[in-house]
């Protein structure tokens, strides 16, 4: 399960920031914790959250338990257990670090960081896939290395009709992950021989009314 990080308190900056009004409908897609879904509920909105890892949803569940806060949590991959529903926010902060080796799909811990060669095992779908479940005028806020391609992810998103744009950026020390893997980020190029932090980006991508 993944703890807390600086991209999870980056992307609650910013979902404060939206300030959804109350009893807006929102998603928070790969939950872990819990701990964006719970902010979502603390300002009123009807939050659902999901996850695929069984230990995610129980802390999940004992977290809003704890902070007596109404979530419904799911256990499911991506936005499978929420399909035809749609939503005025989409929280999403997914696996997104390179990872070497990678085989078809990561396993354990690996679970909550590793994403692919290029970092964009989930983000790639997580593009396609949310869009449709965007209300008129709902937002998606997206979080993710800049290692991970925000162009890319900027593209697909303003291609499947989204108005795109990253909305806050942040350099943060490397973490454990990063820093086993330094050498090898290096190696292909992602990382320059100078570079000691790694770029956090928020997308902020809204549908049309």
């Amino acid at each position: 399960m993944y703890a807390p990080q600086d991209d999870t308190e980056l992307l609650a900056e910013v979902l404060r920031e939206e300030d959804p009004p109350p009893g807006a409908q929102v998603l928070d897609v790969g939950t872990g914790s819990g701990a964006l879904a719970l902010e979502a509920a603390r300002r009123g909105a009807r939050v659902t959250a999901v996850d695929v890892s069984r230990r995610a949803v129980w802390t999940a569940r004992l977290n809003a338990w704890l902070t007596r806060l109404p979530v419904h949590i799911r256990r499911g991959n991506l936005f499978t257990p929420v399909s035809g529903r749609t939503y005025d926010v989409i929280l999403a902060n997914p696996p997104y670090v390179p990872a070497p080796d990678a085989g078809p799909r990561p396993r354990g811990r690996a679970r909550a960081w590793d994403a692919g060669l290029d970092g964009r095992l989930l983000l790639d779908r997580i593009c396609r896939d949310a869009p449709p479940l965007l209300r008129p005028g709902g937002v998606l806020l997206l979080v993710h290395s800049a290692l991970s391609g925000p162009e890319r992810t900027l593209e697909l998103l303003r291609a499947a009709g989204l108005k795109a744009t990253v909305v806050r950026r942040r350099w943060i020390a490397f973490g454990p992950v990063l820093r086993s893997r330094e050498d090898w980020l290096r190696r292909r190029g992602l990382l320059a021989s100078a570079d000691d932090r790694e770029e956090l980006v928020v997308i902020r991508a809204e549908r049309p009314c």
